[in-house]
């Protein structure tokens, strides 16, 4: 029974654009039309400052996190929960109430991953932050952490339909950074704070 409940509410948590609510209560210019156009927190941080990166940035996390937890709590099978997760994570890439034209997913993909296991998220965000304060590259911290992402739910968990979520989660974050990956190569790709 919980699954006709929670799968339909972690897509519609999901769909919830932290970015986009974020800039109208601001009254800040529509992350999909400034900057780089995403509505995450990175393109926040470009146009709106730290606070409302913040807050974009917690929002995404929780919608990730929450529904995870919620059936984690409830002892739902982990292949329901993988399916939670996952649902949570498609609703920010494709959002129900903002046309099916989300973001790339980084923040959300935490707060599920952190959802499957605390210990997969502190790894997760030690990466990410270790390549940020080496690199100052957003989108390069948030691939390798991506790449990392399924080895450490394997290395946490040892739950296969967990590890298959994660390496769904992965792929389509790589997929999502596409133009990032290109502006790398091309040595183009802008940094943290500029």
């Amino acid at each position: 029974m919980w699954v006709w409940v929670l799968i339909p509410f972690a897509y519609a948590l999901g769909s919830v654009s932290s970015a986009i609510i974020v800039c109208r209560i601001l009254d800040l210019p529509d992350p999909r039309e400034e900057g780089s156009k995403n509505p995450g927190a990175t393109n926040v941080l470009r146009f709106g400052g730290k606070k409302a990166a913040a807050v974009t940035l917690i929002g995404d996390v929780l919608k990730g996190l929450i529904p995870v937890v919620v059936g984690s709590t409830l002892g739902v099978e982990p292949v329901i929960l993988a399916a939670i997760g996952l649902a949570a994570f498609l609703g920010h890439l494709y959002p129900l109430f903002f046309g099916f034209q989300g973001g790339k997913g980084v923040a959300t993909a935490f707060g599920v991953l952190t959802g499957f296991s605390w210990p997969v998220g502190l790894a997760l965000a030690a990466t990410w932050l270790t390549v940020a304060k080496t690199v100052r590259l957003s989108s390069l911290s948030a691939l390798i952490a991506a790449v990392l992402a399924p080895v450490y739910v394997w290395w946490f968990t040892r739950i296969p339909v967990l590890i298959a979520a994660a390496c769904l989660i992965s792929a389509l974050l790589i997929w999502r950074h596409r133009s990032n990956i290109r502006r790398l190569l091309a040595g183009e790709e802008s940094g943290i704070g500029r």
